[in-house]
């Protein structure tokens, strides 16, 4: 595992489109596991693979209850509404109140379960 790079504000990258991920080989789980490594180190809650210069649908998320790896996620339900204060390790010291979905559900694929909702 390695520690990566997370772009900041600015860099074109963090504008551009990810990419599928079609296979999920040892490059991808090592990616994942540097992007976990990443986020802990940095004390964040998620991240997504562009934020370390990678154009994959790739995201880690930890929020207290175990790392949670997502490949392709998908949105496909949304219920209800919150607000909370949130920040982005790719915008250092900034903070702000964010409206989320109180719920959601995801589509993604994953390296221990292929396709799951």
């Amino acid at each position: 595992m390695a520690l990566r790079y997370i772009r900041e504000i600015g860099d074109p990258i963090l504008y551009k489109k990810a990419k599928q991920v079609e296979k999920i080989d040892e490059h991808i789980l090592m990616i994942l596991e540097d992007m976990a490594e990443t986020m802990y180190n940095a004390d964040g809650v998620g991240l997504a693979a562009n934020q370390i210069g990678i154009l994959r649908r790739l995201v880690v998320v930890d929020v207290g209850e175990g790392l949670i790896e997502l490949i392709n996620p998908e949105i496909i339900l949304e219920e209800g509404e919150q607000i909370g204060v949130e920040g982005c390790l790719s915008v250092p010291n900034v903070t702000g109140e964010v409206i989320r979905p109180a719920k959601v559900r995801v589509k993604l694929k994953n390296h221990l379960i292929w396709q799951k909702q």
